[in-house]
């Protein structure tokens, strides 16, 4: 019996020894997880921009490599659409915010448990959600800045004219236009008080005219998202029916209209911001990204930027947002690494950093709050608040459609009402 249960506390022994040479050998540590090749292709920011926020996330995360590459405006979007179709597509890449209808099938929502539709919500202005959101709440960009449409005018220029300050409603901006306007003895202008009324030689017309339509209230598409409804009439406060879209076009077109007060831009004139440096135009539309632009093509030009004109005694402002966002593509092998670097862009310190590299008005609402104190960028940072957009299921065609919308009309091949309705027609259509 004494053998036996010496033999027995032997054994225990041997197998708590072994138990514990085990555990010892295979260690506390987790495995080492295994390496991860991202691909990011993106638009406008150079290596100096995204290298040092790369770099940040990879020191976190040294199992992950990440490739970036910028592409050319004109290559991208066709660049893209290849490469997915033939499986070689990027894994994180950048979408307009008009684009998210267009590519839809190819992206990968963001996985709940990385960033919830509420925190979203609250981390991002408005129009992110409006654009990036789908009717389920699914996630599918994260937007690093938001541009907006303003108001770029030539302080000389006013000066000149007597006009105090930019306008900032509709009903002054007219009595600006006309005092700005400057003439020869036949009639000629020789100097336009805004460029604006044509498509082809107007920056961005359509999403003029967009802003327009829904400053004054129209409802650009029906609520399935199946037919455009910018031709239909709306109702004032009192009760009263108007037609919002069409009282737009005509008010666009006006100003190329020899028969109105405010006739100051033509089709043959340059293309307005060329016309805008030269100051041969007083004002323009553009974002924020022109003012760059403007300072390297004329250094000396004595320029100022200001809000968005509104219509007056408006409720609340509307602005136009034109940005990006950033997506992963659902054939990627990584979808969920992607998501996490995502998620990391979406902080605000690493936001922070970006808008910093970039100059550009920043998307989360408490960055913005910090900017609403920059010279440079408080107008565009304030005006992100209020920015909207609209459905597009194609948004190169939406672009076209209105560009020959508006030409028809300042060449008179249509009236504005049939203008309208034939576009409003078309681009029904392409959404169905």
């Amino acid at each position: 019996m004494k053998n036996k249960k010496y033999l027995l506390l032997l054994l225990v022994a041997f197998f708590a020894f072994s138990a514990f040479g085990l555990k010892s050998c295979s260690g506390d540590e987790e495995a080492e997880p295994e390496p991860i090749d991202l691909v990011y292709w993106r638009l406008w920011d150079d290596r100096a921009v995204f290298d040092p926020l790369i770099e940040a996330y990879q020191a976190e995360n040294p199992h992950v490599n990440i490739t970036y590459r910028k592409l050319t405006f004109s290559e991208y979007e066709g660049a893209i659409v290849d490469a997915l179709a033939s499986g070689k597509g990027p894994d994180i890449w950048s979408i307009h915010n008009t684009w998210l209808p267009k590519h839809i099938d190819k992206l990968e929502p963001a996985p709940a448990d990385l960033i919830t539709l509420n925190d979203y919500q609250d981390t991002f202005v408005d129009v992110a959600s409006k654009d990036f959101v789908d009717s389920e709440g699914q996630i599918y960009a994260i937007p690093m800045s938001v541009d907006t449409a303003a108001l770029y005018y030539n302080k000389d220029l006013l000066n000149t004219a007597f006009v105090v300050e930019p306008p900032a409603t509709w009903t002054d901006f007219k009595e600006a236009v006309k005092k700005l306007t400057a003439t020869d003895e036949s009639g000629e202008i020789i100097r336009s008080g805004v460029s604006m009324g044509t498509a082809y030689n107007v920056n961005r017309s359509p999403d003029i005219l967009s802003l327009l339509m829904l400053q004054n209230g129209a409802q650009m598409v029906n609520d399935a998202k199946t037919a455009a409804t910018f031709n239909q009439s709306a109702t004032t406060s009192d009760g009263e029916s108007y037609f919002p879209g069409l009282e737009a076009l005509i008010f666009y077109t006006d100003f190329s209209n020899p028969r109105k007060s405010v006739y100051t831009w033509t089709p043959t004139m340059p293309n307005s911001i060329d016309a805008f440096v030269a100051e041969e135009s007083a004002m323009m539309f553009s974002y924020a990204y022109q003012q760059e632009v403007l300072k390297e093509k004329s250094p000396k030009l004595n320029f100022g930027v200001a809000t968005m004109p509104q219509i007056e005694n408006t409720p609340k402002e509307v602005n136009y947002a034109n940005y990006w966002g950033e997506v992963v593509s659902k054939s990627s092998e990584h979808k969920e690494e992607a998501w996490k670097f995502l998620t990391f862009l979406a902080k605000k310190n690493v936001s922070e950093k970006y808008v910093e590299l970039t100059g550009r008005p920043a998307a989360r609402k408490d960055i913005v709050k910090d900017q609403l104190e920059d010279p440079k960028l408080r107008i565009f940072a304030g005006q992100a608040l209020t920015a909207d957009s609209w459905y597009q299921k194609d948004p190169s065609a939406v672009d076209n459609i209105f560009s020959k919308m508006i030409e028809s009309v300042v060449l008179g091949e249509s009236e504005p009402e049939d203008a309208l309705n034939s576009a409003n027609q078309k681009i029904t259509t392409q959404m169905q």
